[in-house]
This record gives C-alpha cells, sequence and structure tokens, in this order.
C-alpha cells in the first residue's frame, strides 16, 4: 500500500494513500483508537486555540471527537458541542444544515440539539476537526454555530489538506497533499 509521511509537529505519522469515487486520492488521517497520537495533536493545537479565548469548542462527528475531548479538557471546558450525522430521537428540537464533503461526495446533514444550540448561543466559539480539505464541513459548522447564535472564533485543524493550507482564517498543525 502506498503511503505518504507527514511531519505533525515532531511526530512523523504513515497515512495510507486511498481512493475516492472521484478519482482523487487522499493521504487517510485517523485518530480514531489512536490515543497517543490524539494527545500529540491535542497538545499542539490547544495554545492555538486558547489565544482566541473562546467559550466553547464543537466539531462534527465522528473523527474530531476524541480531539475536541482532548481539547475541551486542556482548555478547561467542561463541555462542547457535537454536530451529528444522523438525527438522534433526542434531537427533535435541534437544528440543521446540508453538507456535501469531499470524502463522502454525497449530500448530507449535520445535527445540533437543542442542548448544544443552548450551549453555543452568545458564545465565543472554536471548531475544531481532524482535517480541513475543501471547506465544506467546516461552512456547514460556521452556519450551525450562525443559527444557534454563536461567534466563530477560531477555526482548527490537525491537517489541512491540498490548497486549504493556503487559508488564512484557518489554525493547522500540518498540510498534507490531494494526490
Amino acid at each position: 500500500m502506498k503511503t505518504y509521511t507527514v511531519d505533525i509537529c515532531g511526530r512523523k505519522e504513515e497515512l495510507p494513500v486511498l481512493p475516492l469515487p472521484s478519482g482523487v486520492n487522499i493521504c487517510f488521517f485517523n485518530l480514531h483508537g489512536n490515543v497517543g497520537l490524539t494527545e500529540h495533536c491535542a497538545k499542539a493545537l490547544a495554545p492555538k486555540i486558547a489565544s482566541y479565548e473562546p467559550d466553547v469548542i464543537i466539531t462534527a462527528e465522528s473523527k474530531g471527537l476524541q480531539l475536541a475531548h482532548c481539547l475541551a479538557r486542556d482548555l478547561g471546558h467542561t463541555l462542547y458541542a457535537v454536530a451529528r450525522k444522523n438525527k438522534k430521537l433526542y434531537m427533535q428540537d435541534g437544528i440543521s444544515v446540508e453538507v456535501k464533503t469531499i470524502t463522502t461526495g454525497e449530500v448530507q446533514h449535520l445535527y445540533l440539539s437543542a442542548h448544544d444550540v443552548a450551549l453555543l448561543r452568545g458564545k465565543r466559539v472554536a471548531i475544531v476537526d481532524d482535517v480541513v480539505s475543501t471547506g465544506a464541513a467546516l461552512a456547514a459548522l460556521e452556519n450551525l454555530v450562525g443559527m444557534a447564535g454563536g461567534e466563530v472564533v477560531c477555526k482548527a485543524f490537525v491537517l489541512a489538506e491540498g490548497d486549504s493550507k493556503d487559508r488564512s482564517d484557518v489554525e493547522y498543525l500540518a498540510s498534507i497533499p490531494l494526490l
């Protein structure tokens, strides 16, 4: 299997190169189950995010979940918001937006429960996730935060993929190419 080596703040990771249905190949980055990598990335991202003084962080399900947990802990937050990809029974009174990302290629929805909407209302919000690429998921999260009445003050990622490395409005630790 072909891999791509990325240096994330002194930690080298071998990422498998995987094809998408569109014909583009991506360097697949996965935090799921990797405690050491997640902790390393959170410790490196936390100071960047802290400088924006957010009140709360939000992430999209699912690869950003453990990163958000570690970042919330490191920033001294007791709660964080999660945009879910499926509407659960307890989310009937929440809000949603549509999104079509590079990895999925299909229209999906992101849902926020009323609890998370209340958590974001009137707050300074940091959006965090594993990878920013086309910015579609990021835009959907920004829309959710706005609909909830929050103010996005920071957008932070472990990796910036492709042209997203040239965005001046995001913080990230390393970049990877689209192949």
